[in-house]
């Protein structure tokens, strides 16, 4: 005679622990065709995510590399694409060389808007990937199936706004479709010009999950909305040393700032 088992208590435990444990993260990696800027917005429910998962270089591609995270493939795409293979070739010669392929979410944009994405088969639901001229939006167990549309309808009716912005309002959607299903405890925004330096790298490393606070994407917009301003500034300064402070400067611009 055959019985059925149900999970009891200790059981249901680890399921959900296991659940909880997993690395989760929805990411909008993009490139603006006018200006050629690259940027990466993500958000997730494990700490810094800004650390181990985008990867940026001037001039040649943005690469986020998530799911079950091997911060090692993002530098390797990125000496890929500045070797100048397309973004397809590139996943191509990853998966041949990453034993753990089939656990990774990969996506890509080179300096030319070709995209690349790679959702593995043991990223866990709800996952997978959205792209268009020059974006991806992707994510992995993921709170809703709502989250993916909702950052891509962001994205294309944010058009004409500043790049930073478009990205921030693209995670901004993406939590408030649902986004990570365990929380929101870090989050990123990294937009690189011409420098082989960021001109906007902001990050929320660790935000509590406590009711009623904000978590790393409001907090994130918190740090975005005092950095915006300066954006013209720190792309001047570092090539003209003599300029006055920031403070002054943004009261040059009609700005009074306050902590």
């Amino acid at each position: 005679m055959g019985c059925h088992r149900h999970a009891g208590p200790a059981t249901r435990r680890s399921l959900h622990d296991h659940r909880r444990n997993h690395t989760m993260t929805f990411t909008i990696v993009a490139r603006e065709k006018e200006s050629g800027l690259l940027g990466i917005a993500q958000s997730t429910n494990p700490l810094s995510v800004g650390a181990r998962c985008p990867f940026i270089r001037a001039n040649v591609g943005a690469v986020s590399t998530q799911a079950y995270t091997d911060p090692g493939l993002g530098p390797l795409a990125i000496e890929l694409l500045s070797l100048g293979y397309a973004p397809e070739k590139v996943m191509a010669e990853i998966g041949a060389s990453d034993a753990g392929f089939a656990y990774r979410q990969i996506g890509m944009v080179d300096r030319h808007g070709r995209v690349a994405v790679h959702t593995g088969a043991e990223a866990k639901q709800h996952k997978g990937a959205l792209t268009g001229d020059g974006y991806v939006v992707m994510g992995n167990l993921l709170g809703s199936a709502q989250v993916l549309p909702d950052m891509e309808r962001a994205w294309r009716d944010s058009a004409g706004e500043l790049f930073e912005e478009r990205l921030m309002r693209v995670i901004t959607a993406g939590r408030d479709a649902g986004g990570d299903a365990g929380g929101h405890r870090s989050a990123c925004l990294i937009v690189y010009d011409t420098e082989p330096y960021g001109r906007t790298d902001l990050r929320v490393d660790f935000a509590p999950k406590r009711a009623g606070e904000p978590d790393a994407v409001d907090l994130l917009r918190r740090a975005f909305d005092q950095y915006k301003p300066m954006i013209p500034y720190y792309k001047v300064r570092p090539h003209n040393p003599s300029m006055i402070g920031w403070i002054d400067w943004l009261k040059t611009q009609g700005i009074d700032f306050k902590d």
